[in-house]
């Protein structure tokens, strides 16, 4: 089994190697070098020089059209232009801190709780996903009184101090905290469908009662609902009822980090969670909200807002700013106005059925998961084995950059193709998508 690779090594440019590149490339990789130091990560053995984006497609310097199956930050489609109107619009009329009334805020707000259960009322707004996860641990802290946290092993939510001690994937060096416990990801491939729910309750329990043992109090269970860091594991709708109920038997509260599954991309329903008919505890929102412009959100009980608030204040000069809200509404009408939940749910089992045929002459794909477009593809060495292959999957990504199409990697070996388009990708672009996936299946054999 291959060694564990960390979320920022997966699909990663060699920031000192530019052999092949053109000179303008090597140029920029050295002021990125320079300027930004050893932080800043580059995808693909080639990197990219981006100018220009539109709908599901991206445009480099010589003018070199990629289809981009890989970006959930621009949900709606890369400069969609009704959101780049109402941003554009909101910023020549009034962009200010948040301490101010500001209607616009409140529609969205509004709008926002409106595809939430009943019970998830209240919203504080954050300017990134890793805010909203920092905030989020900060009120079940507070509110149970506890300082541990179980995660799944290779999860990823973000990048503060706090957020990245519940960030096995990430990475940073330091030992992880005693106050955080680890659960296996309900890995469906090779461990099968059957009780994966009962199974993740019962990690969960056990290490709650682990906590326990040491004196440390739990305080929440967070999990993004398809598990995609973890290699993209949605499983059956429903399986994470066990779940909910465990955490809640065992004291803590149940945050869902919606910044992958959130806003229409399973296809089924607006949120990852609603698949399973669990209402959790707090919502965490990030990068789709704006489409590229910087916003996150934590929805939540009122009830756990107001104990919170009574002890503890919060304020973010950015977060739901008057340009923010415009980005939102856009988004909001564009998911609704253009069918976009739908076009995922329909164009994501069209891609995953056709990626299972495109696969069954061989022995490289072993698995194919996902919902809605969020799709995984598990590449191994033999299906009977089931081994994780991360070389040949770095080939079929290099390959499929090569063929001007750009996807990811995902999960603990580096081995899960991750496809995660924009939500306007339709048939036309998924054909497009499975013609070079074929040829690159058969170089990475």
């Amino acid at each position: 089994m291959e060694a564990t690779k960390k979320i920022l090594e997966l699909n990663a440019f060699d920031m000192n190697a530019d052999e092949g590149l053109s000179d303008e490339v090597k140029s920029l990789v050295k002021r990125r070098r320079e300027t930004f130091g050893p932080t800043s990560m580059l995808f693909y053995d080639r990197p990219l020089n981006l100018v220009r984006g539109e709908g599901v497609w991206l445009h480099d310097a010589d003018g070199t059209r990629y289809l981009d199956a890989y970006n959930n930050v621009p949900s709606v489609g890369h400069c969609h232009p009704r959101v780049v109107e109402a941003v554009s619009r909101q910023m020549g009329t009034l962009n200010t801190h948040t301490r101010y009334l500001y209607s616009n805020i409140y529609t969205y707000a509004e709008r926002l709780l409106g595809t939430m259960p009943e019970a998830i009322s209240n919203i504080v707004f954050t300017c990134t996903g890793s805010e909203s996860a920092d905030f989020a641990l900060r009120v079940a802290r507070a509110v149970t009184g506890g300082t541990g946290f179980i995660v799944t092993d290779n999860a990823y939510h973000g990048n503060t101090s706090a957020v990245t001690e519940i960030s096995p994937s990430s990475a940073s060096a330091e030992p992880r905290p005693p106050y955080i416990f680890l659960v296996p990801a309900p890995d469906t491939y090779r461990e099968g469908t059957s009780q994966v729910g009962q199974r993740l309750a019962a990690d969960i329990r056990s290490a709650a009662e682990k906590m326990t043992a040491k004196d440390i109090r739990f305080a929440g269970f967070i999990a993004d609902s398809i598990f995609s860091s973890d290699g993209v594991f949605p499983g059956e709708p429903g399986f994470l009822k066990e779940t909910l109920e465990a955490v809640h038997q065992a004291g803590g509260l149940y945050i869902a980090d919606e910044v992958q599954p959130g806003f229409g991309r399973t296809g089924e329903k607006m949120w990852g969670f609603d698949r399973h008919g669990i209402v959790p505890d707090m919502v965490v929102m990030g990068k789709p909200m704006g489409n590229g412009f910087p916003m996150g959100g934590v929805a939540i009980k009122p009830a756990l807002l107001a104990a919170f608030g009574a002890t503890s204040g919060y304020f973010n000069t950015f977060g739901g700013n008057p340009v923010a809200a415009a980005a939102g509404l856009a988004v909001l009408d564009v998911l609704e106005g253009e069918g976009l939940q739908q076009n995922s749910f329909e164009t994501g089992a069209y891609l995953r059925s056709e990626i299972r045929i495109a696969g069954s002459g061989g022995e490289v794909i072993g698995d194919v998961r996902g919902t809605g477009l969020y799709i995984g593809v598990d590449i191994v060495k033999d299906r009977k084995s089931r081994e994780p292959d991360r070389q040949a999957a770095e080939r079929i990504v290099s390959g499929m950059r090569a063929r001007n199409i750009l996807i990811g990697i995902a999960g603990r070996h580096g081995n899960v193709l991750k496809i995660r388009p924009p939500l306007c990708f339709g048939r036309e672009h998924a054909d497009i998508f499975l013609d070079g996936l074929r040829s690159a299946l058969l170089d990475a054999s």
